[in-house]
């Protein structure tokens, strides 16, 4: 029975980290929009920051970011320049009155920057926007780069949660996608970061990697557990090498079936959560007094470009090359190549080149989408309350797929749309029964599991 659920569920959907996805946005969405949208933020609002560095010091094989490998720190001089022109830029059209409750600093690797030149971009954004007295401040972190000057650094900006890619230990996993990165190395990290008063550490495993088996996946769960992270990610290898061409140096042969990598997903799921670690949406685990596992419980999570998330501001604003935003009248991104975002920059502080303003139905669609991706139901009353009339195409909708679908994946309960426990491995593909884009054909995506 599973085996025919994976061949019918698994096919390639999207991840809905936004909605409509990015293969839909388009150059409607410029600067001029950008700074309405920024000019609109209330001195009421919570606003998050998302600060994008794209360039690594090595290049991962199996990473589907926005970077560029560079061995000289030049090319991020003059990246760090012109991202705090965009800095400026941005800060004076948002209200002061604003404030920033959360900071995630994402790459790329954004430790490659130097301790000095973190410390003064850091100064930029408190210098521009008014930071909250308990703003979260999270950092994507390769263990590779750091050092004590380092560590200093980052707990001078005040980090309050290190991010770490693991992905798996096994020295041929590793080689195989160019991230040599011991247990030893990486829980020295943890110790230092933990010694500096952060109180918060996450950890990223990956399953259907090149070599990986469910010996190793078992192993990687084993090593991260005995760190006592407080959350941990267990997400697929989504090989897109149409989408970036590093990933041309895997060998597909070599990469496990559809059979396997949901058999790894299992076991590493059984494994955190035998260890005390609640299930949190599709792909996350927590702590039970991690904040993202309360608002699980509590019906608070949400679903952003950052994956799963308890921030609950109603303004991302995406800085540095291929950022992206998303407000509440819709997304904007700025320009992917490091080049022409640094002249932008330098020309005129914003840096936006194309995006999404939503729709009625958009803000509903994404919604549905959201809480099947973070809450595995959707309240049809509670939709109603919301939208109005305009729900009654979703009920239709979510009405005909329980009704036409005899694998029991997900059924109507009272005035629910539930997605099953059978269901929830399933649930990006359930989702996107509600996208209204897909059938346009835009953009290739990763397997759903």
């Amino acid at each position: 029975m599973q085996n025919s659920l994976l061949a019918k569920y698994s096919g390639a959907v999207p991840r809905y980290t936004s909605y409509p996805t990015a293969p839909h946005f388009h150059e409607d969405v410029d600067c001029d929009k950008y700074a309405q949208w920024l000019k609109a933020i209330t001195g009421d609002e919570r606003i998050s920051l998302y600060v994008h560095i794209p360039y690594c010091d090595r290049l991962c094989w199996f990473c589907a970011c926005h970077t560029k490998h560079t061995l000289k720190y030049e090319p991020i001089t003059i990246y760090l320049e012109a991202l705090k022109k965009e800095i400026a830029a941005v800060g004076a059209l948002v209200s002061r009155d604003a404030a920033v409750t959360a900071v995630h600093f994402g790459g790329g690797s954004p430790t490659m920057v130097r301790p000095d030149d973190l410390v003064a971009l850091m100064d930029a954004l408190r210098s521009a926007f008014r930071f909250a007295d308990d703003v979260e401040i999270s950092v994507e972190m390769d263990p590779n780069d750091l050092d004590e000057p380092r560590y200093d650094a980052l707990a001078a900006i005040g980090m309050t949660r290190a991010s770490l890619g693991v992905q798996d230990f096994h020295p041929e996993v590793q080689k195989a996608i160019n991230r040599i990165q011991t247990f030893e190395h990486t829980k020295s990290v943890v110790d230092a970061v933990r010694a500096r008063g952060v109180h918060s550490v996450n950890c990223d495993i990956l399953y259907g990697l090149p070599h990986q088996t469910q010996a190793t996946v078992a192993e990687t769960v084993k090593d991260i557990l005995s760190l006592e992270p407080d959350r941990i990610a267990l997400f697929g290898y989504a090989h897109v090498p149409w989408m970036k061409k590093h990933q041309t140096m895997i060998k597909e042969e070599v990469l496990p079936g559809l059979e396997e990598r949901f058999a790894q997903m299992s076991l590493a799921a059984s494994l955190l959560i035998d260890a005390g670690y609640e299930p949190v949406g599709i792909d996350h685990f927590a702590l039970p007094e991690d904040r993202m596992a309360i608002a699980a419980r509590e019906g608070r999570l949400r679903r952003n470009f950052q994956g799963y998330t308890d921030d609950a501001a109603e303004a991302l604003i995406g800085l540095g090359a291929s950022s992206i935003g998303q407000f509440p009248q819709g997304y904007v991104q700025n320009m992917p190549a490091t080049g022409e975002y640094q002249r932008m920059a330098e020309a005129g502080g914003l840096a936006a080149v194309r995006g999404v303003e939503v729709s009625d139905d958009d803000r509903l669609r994404r919604r549905v989408i959201e809480e099947i991706m973070c809450r595995f139901t959707v309240s049809f009353a509670e939709l109603t309350a919301e939208f109005g009339n305009a729900v009654d195409v979703i009920v239709a909708e979510a009405r005909a797929f329980a009704q036409s679908n005899q694998d029991g994946i997900c059924l109507i309960e009272g005035d629910r749309f539930v997605i099953t426990k059978a269901g929830r491995p399933f649930a990006r593909t359930i989702a996107a029964v509600f996208d209204g884009y897909l059938s346009s054909g835009k953009g290739r995506h990763s397997i759903a599991v």
